[in-house]
């Protein structure tokens, strides 16, 4: 990635009179734990071998440019923050369900950033896991519900019933299914993938309404890939979200998808380098 990185960049540079204007800095969004203040990286969530990276430094010292590195759900918040369906709100939640699920909490607009480690890690909360038969059993949010959980489930033999239209959006190869399939399969109102979608929702909505009713954000933003599936799972997130939280709250808050989706990361990191 680092070698990649130094092949790209200097070729972006390069362009910048293509945009009208001069590169004054870089912004990274990274998927992982790292100090905000130097940009040094503890623990990255998703790929192996950055822990302890001082990515800012190296950005800096590669490109002979400031850099601002961020979390990158802090990045994407940022973006729907500024240009996007957090623009109007006062406090905003954001929240990536793609590979992982991230958290963003934005505070009279000024990100959350608890004891310099980031804060609001959604993902990383515990619910009611359906996935075993023992009762009063735990997991992870990520682990039930972010994509890769998602399609892991889905491709375990035996997972996916015959008679689901999943079998034939796959075409029999279990091993191919995806949350878009998914998707596909709940709008053409497959009974499995219907009730899968509403048991993601309801374990997302459990993690989200706890949250809600601890801070009291008025918009919450969810984007990632998993998000692309739209209404059909932001609205029983929706549904199940205000069956559970407190009555202080109830009406005063919107659960709205982004408007960046799948740019929010790079948009948001290059505003932070701008702002910052």
């Amino acid at each position: 990635m680092q070698d990649w990185l130094l092949r790209t960049v200097p070729r972006l540079i390069e362009r910048e009179a293509e945009f009208g204007g001069k590169v004054q800095a870089i912004g990274a969004g990274f998927g992982g734990v790292l100090e905000s203040r130097t940009g040094r990286i503890r623990l990255s969530v998703q790929v192996p071998g950055w822990q302890e990276f001082p990515l800012r430094d190296w950005l800096e010292q590669s490109f002979h440019l400031p850099a601002v590195v961020a979390n990158d759900t802090v990045a994407g918040g940022y973006a729907e923050l500024c240009r996007g369906s957090g623009a109007a709100a006062r406090h905003l939640f954001y929240s990536n369900i793609g590979s992982g699920i991230g958290g963003a909490l934005f505070l009279n607009r000024v990100p959350y950033d608890g004891l310099g480690l980031g804060g609001a890690y959604l993902g990383h909360t515990y619910v009611p896991d359906w996935t075993v038969a023992a009762a009063g059993r735990e997991n992870k949010l990520e682990n039930l519900c972010s994509g890769w959980s998602i399609e892991r489930r889905l491709r375990a033999p035996g997972y996916v019933p015959p008679e689901s239209e999943l079998k034939a959006l796959c075409a029999g190869q279990v091993t191919a299914l995806t949350c878009a399939m998914l998707g596909e399969a709940a709008g053409r109102g497959d009974a499995f993938a219907m009730a899968e979608i509403d048991r993601i929702a309801r374990s997302y909505a459990i993690a989200l309404s706890n949250l809600i009713t601890l801070v009291s954000p008025d918009v919450v933003a969810i984007g990632g890939g998993v998000a692309n599936l739209g209404d059909i799972l932001l609205d029983p997130i929706r549904r199940h979200t205000d069956e559970r939280v407190f009555v202080s709250v109830r009406g005063a808050y919107r659960i709205v998808p982004c408007v960046f989706m799948d740019a929010a990361v790079p948009v948001g990191a290059a505003l932070l380098a701008r702002d910052r």
